[in-house]
């Protein structure tokens, strides 16, 4: 009730703060001090007849002590009009600034457009310039340029919201500067051709979800139009980054990567891009890009980039196995004389569906992944078991899970890879408590965009390695949405970092099941087009 009544006080305050805005902002506090005196005077002399001479006079001198209050210059009241002010102005200014970058931005101007909750884009054109020696990028302009110069600043990561980690990304200056600034660099030490897109690799990068999702998938949506005449200028380079990630690189820029912190050279740009564009986790928006390219599109360039490494690998593979073979052939002839060698049957010679647990080792991991295994197998898959590590090479689990038609596996940043999957195959995410509106929109939704058949397999508490901690009415194992309420910290805490699955394979054989029906109907629907 008391918050009620605050806030019917409050609304006549505010707009005699929109009045007094109005006012300021125009110019005009002296003339229009005059007619609301006026106004004030007039409206006493009509009510006068009711006997509310008093009350009018009263009314007409708090309104006119608080005119005077908020137009006063240097009062405390007037300090935080100008606020408000320049925030609506500034407010103002990044909403032209994103029309304006949405469109072509001209030559010899910086246009930034920070209207994104997700990451700031700024958009350099002319004679741009790298100083690393000051984190800077300069826009030189002709000595008679009518254009303001421009001083922004930005941090070319896409987590824009997230303050804790954006505070670990370099910070870049663009700046516009006439011919001749001392400031800026006098001359190109290296000349390019061709726009430059600038973005970091550091932030949360080590981790495949992020490296996808803030990085990759980004770089993408904005690199992709300019048919890869482009050059990538890299903050917090990482050796291991472009070792993992280069053949994507390479699929979307002919030209080899700027280490912008340690190139000390001048390098000179047409154009430059500073920051990433996102849309969304691990999606991409056909209305926003050129023909109308999805995830799906996406997909395939990470086809393209690693087919020739896959290739590779395979043909690495024959030999071994050639060798092997050899080794033991004559190792048995040398004991057994000439007795026939009789090749054995491998499962690559098997036509049954291909299943592939993603497997964990730290929290969250299948308790029971033999029973699992031997499960799968009996529905009827061919079952292999991925465990990727932070040095697992990019293109092997890309092969494993680009021939499979099912990866099963629990909530977590190897889910990932389900972008590794063909359309049409099934995605088995096991949900564990606490995880259901993140696996759903860091991992379910995305898949289905991918045109995945999306399985979540939600288990019981029972199924939880916190049913042996908590009581069986804790709110950890009956409302979780209540634990989760108190915050991140608490999240991570109990439910990622300490919790473990022990799956009820009879409950889960049902999931198999039907994934083993979807993966037939796939193949019928195959062979008939064929």
């Amino acid at each position: 009730m008391v918050h009620h009544h605050r806030a019917s006080l409050l609304v006549p305050q505010q707009r005699k703060v929109e009045v007094a805005a109005e006012d300021t902002e125009s110019g005009g506090g002296g003339g229009r001090m005059n007619e609301l005196r006026g106004r004030l005077a007039d409206y006493a002399c009509h009510h006068r007849k009711h006997g509310h001479d008093a009350l009018l006079r009263m009314l007409a001198g708090f309104a006119l002590v608080s005119c005077l209050l908020l137009l006063l210059p240097g009062s405390p009241i007037s300090a935080a009009m100008d606020e408000l002010l320049q925030l609506g102005r500034r407010m103002r200014r990044d909403q032209e600034a994103a029309l304006l970058c949405a469109d072509d931005v001209a030559n010899g101007t910086v246009c930034c457009d920070r209207s994104s909750h997700r990451a700031d884009v700024c958009v350099m054109r002319g004679d741009v310039r790298t100083q690393a020696a000051s984190n800077s990028f300069f826009l030189l302009l002709p000595p008679n340029a009518s254009r303001a110069a421009a001083d922004e600043r930005i941090r070319p990561y896409t987590r824009k919201w997230e303050s804790s980690i954006m505070s670990t990304i370099d910070e870049l200056h663009l700046r516009s500067a006439p011919e001749g600034d001392a400031a800026a660099p006098a001359h190109c030490d290296v000349r390019h051709e061709v726009p430059a897109v600038v973005f970091s690799t550091g932030g949360y990068t080590g981790n495949v979800y992020h490296e996808f999702n803030d990085g990759i998938i980004p770089l993408y949506i904005t690199a992709r139009h300019y048919n890869k005449k482009v050059v990538f200028v890299m903050l917090e380079y990482h050796d291991w980054w472009m070792t993992k990630y280069g053949h994507i690189v390479e699929q979307l820029s002919d030209y080899p990567p700027v280490d912008f912190a340690n190139d000390r050279r001048t390098h000179c740009f047409p154009e430059a891009v500073v920051g990433l564009r996102i849309h969304d986790e691990l999606a991409i928006d056909a209305a926003r890009m050129p023909a109308n390219q999805t995830i799906q599109d996406f997909r395939q360039m990470l086809d393209d980039a690693h087919r020739g490494r896959i290739q590779t690998i395979i043909e690495e593979e024959e030999e071994k196995e050639a060798a092997a073979a050899a080794a033991t052939a004559a190792r048995k002839q040398q004991h057994r004389g000439s007795q026939r060698i009789r090749r054995t049957r491998t499962p690559e010679d098997d036509d049954s569906p291909r299943l592939v647990i993603v497997s964990r080792n730290g929290s969250r991991a299948i308790e029971n992944e033999a029973e699992l295994v031997r499960a799968a197998a009996g529905v009827g898959f061919r079952v292999s078991v991925l465990q990727p590590r932070q040095d697992t090479e990019l293109a092997k689990m890309y092969r494993a899970l680009n021939v499979s038609d099912v990866m099963v596996g629990v909530h977590g940043a190897a889910m990932t890879h389900f972008l590794f999957m063909r359309p049409g195959s099934v995605f088995i995410q096991v949900v564990p408590l606490g995880t259901d509106w993140a696996a759903e929109t860091y991992y379910g939704e995305p898949a289905r965009r991918l045109g995945l058949r999306y399985m979540p397999y939600k288990i019981l508490p029972s199924e939880s390695s916190l049913c042996g901690q908590y009581a069986k009415d804790d709110p950890v194992l009956i409302e979780p949405d209540t634990v989760n309420a108190k915050g991140w910290e608490v999240t991570k805490q109990v439910y990622l970092d300490g919790q473990n699955v022990r799956l009820d394979i009879a409950r889960f054989r049902r999931h198999l099941h039907q994934a083993r029906g979807h993966c037939a109907t796939q193949r019928q629907g195959h062979h008939r087009a064929d």
